[in-house]
């Protein structure tokens, strides 16, 4: 099957409500962190000397104004020096730790937290590959204490950030009181290839570096503890697609001699032609129905990516008002934009208790993630 002929599928059956509880993992702070040096559209056609009409015009009408990005120095010619994958790999480590250590910092202060009552650092990236891991380099960065549990979730691309968040809930239930943080951190400068194809056109176009970590901690009476009046988290519901698992991928370029990115140019439909369908699954057995949910956070994929969900769940642009704002100035910056968006959100200070708020993103598999929360 090609991935012109993706179709939702059948909607499964209702998803079986989780059993009351008085233990409900919270989000009690959020916190971004982006490169010092920011580009606009025109500003990177520059400094890569691209002349093509056609790609040009995919910077140009991507609703992006400004990213932030690490880009190579300059030679001697006035031309960007080439980056070997050796040299992607150091700036990835570097870059993703240095924001990653600012976001986190700014999470748990927002969370009126400090680091020494983080219990459970998990990291997310999909711009490098490292071993040990982000969380271990970190870790060792801030001297966190040795006791903290880690993880590191490598490779899912753009809709990793619910994926991690749906396992350090899960944590924070078995943990109440305690902190555990996500922390999603993008240096996707790192992963650029530069060639005159349409190919790295519209990735070079897109992606931006950044960082976004959010706090977790599960309600409990104890005095002291950090559960905090953050939304609740209700619950997770997930599509995965796997008639379109080659539409987006990071793989090896041999030509380039290096890694690169592949979006199918087709994905932003295959996308939200599922939109629904994983909505309807995460909403199943609640009583609640699309109208009733105040809030919308929805990865910032790309024009045509938020287009089509937009279309496909009924939304206006004011639910998306976040998500095409994260665009506008950062770019996609990969697994933390919905964490951008939520940030925007809190600074806006609209929610009500008792408010519903969706969270959605979408990545490589091809895959929807979304998460139930509550005020």
């Amino acid at each position: 099957m090609t991935i012109d002929s993706v179709r939702p599928g059948v909607l499964p059956a209702p998803v079986r409500a989780e059993p009351a509880t008085t233990v409900r993992a919270r989000i009690v702070g959020v916190g971004t962190a982006v490169p010092p040096l920011s580009y606009s559209q025109q500003e990177v056609l520059d400094v890569f000397g691209i002349t093509d009409p056609k790609a040009r015009g995919v910077f140009l009408n991507s609703a992006i104004e400004r990213r932030h990005l690490v880009l190579p120095p300059i030679g001697a010619d006035g031309r960007p020096v080439p980056e070997a994958q050796g040299d992607l790999l150091d700036k990835h480590r570097t870059h993703a730790v240095e924001s990653g250590i600012r976001a986190l910092e700014a999470c748990l202060k927002r969370a009126d937290a400090s680091l020494s009552d983080l219990r459970h650092l998990c990291c997310v990236t999909s711009t490098g590959f490292l071993t040990p891991g982000l969380s271990a380099l970190i870790i060792r960065e801030l001297g966190i204490d040795r006791h903290c549990s880690r993880s590191d979730i490598v490779g899912m691309g753009c809709n990793a950030g619910l994926n991690a968040l749906n396992l350090v809930a899960g944590w924070s239930v078995a943990n109440p009181g305690d902190v555990g943080v996500v922390l999603c951190s993008e240096a996707c400068s790192a992963a650029y290839a530069v060639d005159t194809t349409m190919r790295t056109a519209v990735v070079n176009s897109l992606f931006g570096d950044g960082a976004a970590a959010v706090a977790v901690a599960a309600d409990d009476n104890t005095p002291g503890t950090h559960a905090g009046d953050g939304p609740r988290i209700l619950r997770f519901a997930s599509c995965t697609i796997p008639e379109a698992v080659d539409a987006m991928r990071y793989d090896w370029d041999r030509d380039l001699n290096r890694f690169s990115f592949y979006l199918d140019p087709q994905i932003p439909y295959v996308v939200g032609a599922h939109a629904e369908t994983v909505v309807d699954r995460l909403l199943a057995g609640t009583g609640l129905l699309r109208g009733d949910i105040g809030h919308w956070l929805v990865h910032s994929g790309g024009k045509k990516v938020i287009d089509a969900i937009v279309v496909n769940l009924g939304l206006s642009r004011h639910d998306v008002r976040h998500t095409t704002g994260v665009l506008r100035d950062y770019g996609n910056v990969s697994s933390g934009s919905f964490l951008f968006s939520y940030e925007r959100l809190l600074n806006e200070q609209v929610t009500d208790p008792g408010d519903y708020g969706v969270l959605m993103t979408m990545g490589p598999g091809s895959t929807l993630e979304t998460a139930l929360v509550q005020w």
